[in-house]
């Protein structure tokens, strides 16, 4: 396939396929045709030859060459391959389409400071595993760095002291950035509130800027109802203190907590481990 691709970018040799595409031709004509000299279109034929996009026999004094169309509908396959890998629905495209959208909409509404204070999300959960289970993935660092980031991210550093004042650091990177090499994805530092084991627990987070200050702070209360099934969590943010430059991360909570709590939810599905051994936090 690089063999192929190589073949076909240079504009020469793209235009001497689009020619044998209507009939097979001699080396004079295409020459002709593509208004080139003969030598350099030979060299562009062998190369094409030798790609697998063309065949050639000679006939008499005259080398024909024709199209042979099995390595384009092998490339055409392959880039409609990718194409729908990238359209697939509720994919990884279809979430950057929709966070350009409302990236879009809050950046237009971000004209002064305390644009976005008083704006609120909710997220409602039904989760597999007892109250006591979701409060350790809740509270624990080990715990909340298997979920606590979007989709394509993962957790570079991680504080939570689940105590009245306890600390909290947030710091994560590209899921893909191995090395550290990439920029941080994004850093929120917060203070925990409020804690009830297994039933409340609340927290301020605010995202930092570039430059260190906050973006803005979300105030965020996290309830907890058992049910028959598991655990129900009701989850509240709301915004203050936001500023001009907090459209970006405003923008993303819906989509990007949202994604967090799914991953929540898979972590403590029954199939993931023994949700029934887990009221010291374990999870095997």
């Amino acid at each position: 396939m690089d063999e192929l691709l190589t073949a076909l970018a240079d504009p020469a040799r793209w235009r001497l396929v689009s020619l044998l595409a209507d009939r097979p031709r001699s080396v004079g004509v295409l020459a002709q045709l593509a208004e080139a000299r003969q030598p350099q279109t030979t060299k562009h034929l062998q190369t094409l030859e030798r790609a697998g996009v063309v065949t050639s026999q000679r006939t008499g004094q005259r080398r024909i060459y024709a199209l042979r169309t099995a390595a384009l509908r092998d490339l055409a396959a392959e880039l409609s391959r990718l194409a729908d890998t990238a359209d697939e629905a509720g994919g990884p495209r279809a979430t950057y389409d929709r966070y350009g959208l409302s990236l879009r909409a809050e950046r237009l509404a971000a004209q002064e400071s305390g644009w976005a204070d008083g704006r609120s999300f909710r997220f409602l959960r039904s989760l597999a595993g007892r109250p006591e289970l979701v409060w350790h993935h809740l509270t624990e660092p080990s715990l909340l760095a298997r979920w606590w980031t979007p989709d394509d991210l993962r957790v570079s550093e991680l504080v939570f002291e689940a105590r009245p004042g306890g600390r909290i650091v947030q710091e994560y990177r590209d899921a893909e950035d191995a090395d550290g090499c990439d920029p941080v994805a994004g850093r929120a530092e917060g203070v925990v509130e409020d804690v009830r084991p297994g039933e409340c627990l609340a927290y301020r987070l605010s995202p930092l800027l570039p430059d260190g200050s906050l973006a803005f702070t979300a105030h965020v209360d996290l309830g907890l109802r058992p049910t028959d099934t598991g655990t129900d969590l009701d989850v509240h943010w709301r915004i203050t203190d936001s500023t001009v430059d907090s459209a970006d991360f405003i923008a993303g909570i819906e989509i990007g907590f949202g994604q967090s709590l799914d991953k929540l939810a898979a972590v403590l599905a029954p199939d993931s481990y023994d949700t029934h051994d887990t009221d010291t936090g374990s999870t095997k």
